[in-house]
């Protein structure tokens, strides 16, 4: 199947009620989106497929749900407040803003013939060098100011005095609220070591650029595990694969994405944060290119020991035979739920030439609704009442639309653009025999299917 390109899949997305432009009635706002009728319904399928596979199939995991708002002292403690932040440069004569990376990377597409390493590994000097050096200018087409960096958290304040606020955050992940909480997990669960805590939920990074839609947005939803184990005792390098090997599986398998699409990435020595060993990218390759979409790292005994250090606490395990303490280290595989949500839509897309329509071909038991029942006609009550007990027998088991309006094709073809596996309609041969026509989503293949035999048939596509 040819990859769409990104605005075929916006203008999806907007057709079909999956993400529209927040706040459109006043011109929107830059990198921010809601999720329709039916992108909440696919996102929702998306996170929990996460959530079982992650925590509820495996003995080893549990699961958390932190706040928003942390103690202040928490982005001190993990680096976001002193380092937490992208290389930004303004438009001389626009005033607009760009990160410099994404600059160079676009200027570089364009001039095949230079060859420089990875811009991920550039320092902030080296950027503003080669700027200059190769006189790359805005997309305005204006000079730029010299690089500086320009933290990405969200800053804001609680309490309700004047002059007695204090400022607190919006996080910028959700891994921190698992370090802050690892006393009372220890405390009030039996867990052992190796063991995981995973979490969804939203995070607000206070980005500079804009496009890609929901790939990069300021308030995005973030699927994170932190696995902490004993070095002494588990060598990380198994561990780590095992991970990885994990992540691939849920992509391809659960989430039905072509492996074709997909790879890993390590990152340089450079480009790897200071407190991680080792650190991969699982990359799909959208329209745009290749871009990360999963993330895993080995951070070692960082984050605790940074928490240790702030808080005076001792975040420490305790093994319950030998009584020996241990600073855990970790291993994390972080994934952006939206970019998920992205990948999936881009890899469902199929343009079938042949019927002139376009198709989510969406694993069933993620699609927004798995089976949808139609009346031939709505004007003629017995049909109408017939499709109405279809629907209510359907729809004990899986979500089920209900469509009457327009010609039968049309109604095909809207929810071939939703993704919806299955088509049931009720027609005139349903009062003789009871029987209906079953019409699959990806062949639109037709045959008739006796009216008791429904139940057994959608339940297979949970």
């Amino acid at each position: 199947m040819s990859k769409p390109t990104l605005d075929e899949v916006v203008a999806l997305c907007k057709r079909r009620g999956f993400v529209f432009p927040t706040s459109d009635i006043y011109g929107g706002l830059a990198n921010s989106y809601d999720y329709g009728p039916m992108g909440v319904e696919l996102l929702r399928s998306i996170r929990n497929a996460w959530w079982t596979e992650m925590i509820h199939k495996r003995t080893d995991m549990v699961g958390l749900d932190s706040q928003i708002m942390l103690h202040p002292e928490t982005w001190v403690a993990s680096g976001h407040v002193a380092s937490f932040s992208d290389p930004l440069v303004e438009d001389t004569v626009s005033k607009k803003r760009f990160r410099a990376d994404h600059l160079i990377e676009a200027w570089l597409a364009k001039h095949p013939e230079v060859q420089v390493g990875a811009v991920e590994d550039m320092t902030i000097t080296e950027m503003g060098a080669f700027i200059v050096e190769r006189k790359v200018l805005s997309s305005d087409g204006n000079p730029l100011t010299e690089p500086r960096t320009f933290n990405l958290l969200f800053e804001t304040a609680i309490g309700s005095v004047a002059g007695e606020k204090a400022k607190v955050y919006l996080r910028g992940e959700t891994a921190q609220g698992i370090f802050s909480d690892f006393k009372q997990i220890l405390d009030s669960t039996r867990v052992q070591l190796p063991f995981g805590v995973g979490q969804i939920g939203k995070s607000f990074r206070n980005e500079i650029t804009t496009g890609q839609f929901v790939f990069r947005t300021l308030e995005f939803e973030q699927g994170e595990i932190e696995y902490f184990f004993d070095p002494a005792k588990n060598a990380w390098e198994p561990l780590f694969q095992e991970w990885r090997d994990y992540m691939w599986k849920f992509v391809t398998k659960k989430l039905g994405v072509n492996e074709e699409n997909l790879r890993w990435r390590q990152h340089t020595d450079k480009e790897r944060s200071h407190y991680s060993k080792d650190t991969y990218d699982l990359d799909y390759n959208f329209s745009f290119g290749w871009k990360e979409l999963w993330g895993i790292a080995y951070r070692t005994d960082y984050d605790l020991n940074q928490h240790i250090k702030h808080s005076g606490q001792k975040l420490e395990y305790t093994d319950p035979f030998t009584g020996e303490k241990v600073v855990p280290h970790v291993i994390e595989p972080a994934v952006g739920i939206n970019r998920l949500f992205l990948m999936v839509l881009t890899d469902a897309y199929w343009k079938d030439e042949e019927r002139h329509r376009i198709v989510l071909k969406l694993k069933p038991e993620l699609a927004p609704y798995k089976v949808a029942v139609f009346p031939l006609v709505k004007n003629k009550d017995e049909i109408v009442a017939k499709a109405k007990e279809v629907f209510a027998l359907t729809s004990e088991h899986v979500r089920t639309a209900w469509d009457e309006r327009g010609n039968i094709g049309k109604r095909y073809l809207s929810q071939d653009e939703i993704g919806t596996p299955v088509c049931i309609t009720v027609d005139y041969q349903t009062l003789e025999d009871g029987t209906v026509t079953w019409r699959d989503r990806d062949t639109a293949e037709q045959v008739r299917v006796k009216i008791e035999e429904l139940v057994e048939r959608v339940k297979k596509l949970r």
